[in-house]
């Protein structure tokens, strides 16, 4: 094991927030992130699992008979939460072997007349087959969301990703490039259906005191430590104990319950990201020249699969997404590395039927493709305190493993 670092680096790279962030603005944080990326007016929500649920529930006003969401195996397990509070049908399919994209195969399988949408989702910043999902949506008069809750400012053929499908989300949680601590956006090129889904947030996610100032403190709490000092505290050390009690998934976070937090984003919160959002284009610009400095690295070790974009597609890089060539392989490289605070993790723990606490929502599916991505995956932080003295011990690891 390598000997932990004196400061943490954290798993994703996320914008820090400056004091001047944190005084009072106008609340034009959804205007303004629309501007920059390109996108049609979006709708903030209270966080991108938020932004899901008020697409299901829009759409499910638009066609009531049908109750089934088709995602991918392996995916945030907020997912088929989001799915199951909207009175929806959890769908798994299995990925494609090796690779983040649902398979086109499995894909057509599980889809049918009583499928309302189809999740394509830009895992890890990297530009997922959103072509496939609509020709099988079109086929059987399904809808399809992007899930780019992780991809923000990733492109696609030269536009924003989010805007290929009927709906896009994004993320703005914590570390997830701008956050305002939990935050999300709603993209439609349809003004009817943008039209619909903000109707829709405003009906079932109103305004709460408790939750904004829950949010607020926390927000405050992520401004504080979201800093290689910091992190330690915020995050290297529940980490390092949630491993001493043999718990991975509380280690990544994956630990979710019901129901799901529905609230309005108050001003204050909205001028914070407004104000931040400002170094927004600079910060995803220097996220991508991060990458391309250490990718060659990366790609020379023996056995080792970097997770890329499809040609014409430039992803957004909130971390390095990694394959070994197997679990024992992936078990030792993580060994050295999880608790050494160079940023390294896994992404989530288990394909989705392998969650305990989803066994009464997630249906027991054949997943091998899911699973065995589970088994081999890791992530590196691409955060803007990565250095090269970082990765090449990184790398180290890896190529000993």
């Amino acid at each position: 094991m390598l000997p932990r670092r004196r400061h943490e680096l954290p798993p994703t790279a996320g914008l820090p927030l400056k004091l001047a962030d944190l005084r009072p603005g106008p609340a034009t944080l959804a205007v303004d992130i629309a501007a920059q990326l390109g996108t049609p007016p979006l709708e903030l929500t209270c966080s991108g699992t938020a932004a899901l649920l008020v697409a299901l529930a829009a759409l499910r006003e638009l066609k009531p008979q049908r109750r089934r969401v088709v995602m991918p195996a392996y995916t945030c397990p907020l997912v088929p939460l989001a799915v199951h509070q909207a009175g929806l049908e959890p769908v798994l399919c299995d990925l494609r072997p090796g690779h983040y994209d649902m398979d086109p195969h499995a894909l057509r399988a599980a889809c049918d007349e009583r499928t309302l949408a189809i999740l394509p989702t830009h895992l890890a910043g990297r530009v997922a087959d959103v072509d496939d999902a609509l020709a099988v949506a079109n086929n059987v008069g399904a809808h399809v969301i992007e899930d780019a809750a992780q991809a923000l400012g990733a492109r696609r053929d030269g536009s924003s990703v989010g805007l290929a499908g009927d709906i896009g989300f994004f993320s703005l949680a914590a570390g997830k490039g701008l956050s305002i601590y939990e935050g999300g956006l709603l993209a439609a090129r349809d003004p009817e259906l943008r039209e619909r889904l903000a109707r829709t947030a405003a009906r079932i996610a109103p305004p709460s005191l408790g939750w904004e100032l829950r949010r607020s403190v926390e927000l405050l709490g992520y401004a504080a430590l979201y800093r290689p000092r910091g992190l330690a505290l915020a995050y290297g050390n529940p980490l390092r104990r949630a491993l001493r009690h043999g718990d991975p998934v509380a280690a990544v976070g994956d630990d979710f319950g019901l129901p799901l937090p529905l609230h309005a984003v108050g001003r204050w919160r909205q001028a914070v990201g407004a104000h931040a959002a400002r170094r927004l284009p600079a910060f995803i610009e220097q996220c991508a020249a991060r990458a391309q400095r250490h990718l060659p690295r990366l790609r020379a070790i023996p056995g080792v699969t970097v997770l890329e974009d499809p040609p014409g597609s430039q992803g957004s890089w909130p971390f390095f997404f990694l394959l070994l060539p197997d679990q024992g392989r992936r078990d030792a490289a993580l060994n050295a590395l999880w608790q050494a605070g160079h940023g390294v993790s896994r992404l989530f723990i288990h394909a989705l039927p392998d969650y305990a606490y989803l066994s009464d929502i997630v249906p027991a599916s054949d997943v091998p493709n899911a699973r065995d991505f589970a088994a081999r995956s890791l992530s590196i932080g691409n955060s803007l305190w990565l250095t090269d003295a970082d990765m090449a011990a990184i790398c180290g690891v890896l190529e000993n493993s």
